[in-house]
């Protein structure tokens, strides 16, 4: 039975940023994108003994192909859990709706415990930064309306603040000011997630925890004027959501992956 401390929480693992190619040996900068994505849900199935969602944040696929979120469909559906895709800037919208079909895995907002997720699509098609467009911006505003007494995760692709990476600056969320406008308006609003950065960032920004994780492949280096990939391991990060609202979290990286950048090849 699980004890008092565990059943007033739910546990959520992102897994973000795995540019999947069609081909089952594609290769992003040098590193195979199903093979690291294997061994990040290794490691999710090795130190996680119960996950209550699981939400891919976005960058499931490099080449926008119905193989390749065919195959992060059935390699992350190893941990048994619900599930929630959104898109980044490579994915293509429509291949992923083809694969998700009509079983959730789309569904922008999700219930967990005292918690609500709600899933926006800052994807712009042929585009690398990333927009709000009104319906997403509705649809925050009537998710945080509706639910007044939970607690509330925003979860995105794009980056609204800026992380210490000038090369990223210009390819964040680009208009991030509407979505502070209605955040602010909130006060149940927790924290906010995102990818895109393939690097760790935590801070706080009135009250709310600002949160972006690593990529379970390739990872960007910190604080980095040009484009610049690190040789840390990819990774997945956990949060766990009590029902007072306080919010536990870490990243998690894989041991032993040896990785050497391979800047002639396929380029992010």
């Amino acid at each position: 039975m699980p004890s008092a401390a565990l059943s007033s929480s739910v546990l959520l693992v992102q897994l973000s940023d795995s540019h999947l190619f069609a081909e089952a040996d594609g290769a992003l900068l040098g590193m195979s994108t199903r093979d690291s994505l294997e061994k990040v849900v290794d490691q999710v199935l090795a130190e996680q003994p119960h996950i209550d969602l699981v939400v891919a944040s976005g960058d499931i696929s490099q080449d926008g192909s119905v193989e390749s979120y065919q195959a992060f469909r059935r390699i992350s559906g190893r941990i048994d859990a619900p599930a929630r895709w959104f898109a980044g800037n490579h994915d293509e919208l429509p291949q992923m709706e083809q694969v998700a079909q009509h079983n959730g895995l789309l569904d922008p907002v999700v219930d967990i415990g005292q918690w609500r997720v709600t899933l926006l699509d800052s994807a712009v098609p042929g585009s690398v930064p990333g927009f709000l467009a009104d319906t997403q911006l509705q649809l925050l505003e009537q998710s945080l309306s509706e639910a007044p007494d939970r607690h509330h995760l925003i979860c995105l692709h794009h980056h609204p603040v800026a992380i210490g990476c000038e090369w990223m600056a210009p390819i964040g969320l680009r208009n991030a000011d509407a979505l502070f406008a209605v955040l602010d308006r909130f006060a149940q609003v927790r924290a906010i997630l995102w990818g895109h950065v393939h690097q760790e960032f935590d801070q706080m920004r009135n009250g709310v925890r600002l949160l972006a994780s690593p990529s379970t492949c390739i990872q960007f280096a910190p604080g980095s004027v040009d484009f610049k990939v690190d040789t840390t391991a990819p990774g997945y990060r956990w949060l766990r959501l009590h029902d007072d609202g306080r919010l536990e979290t870490a990243v998690s990286r894989v041991v032993g992956l040896e990785f050497e950048v391979d800047y002639g090849g396929t380029g992010y």
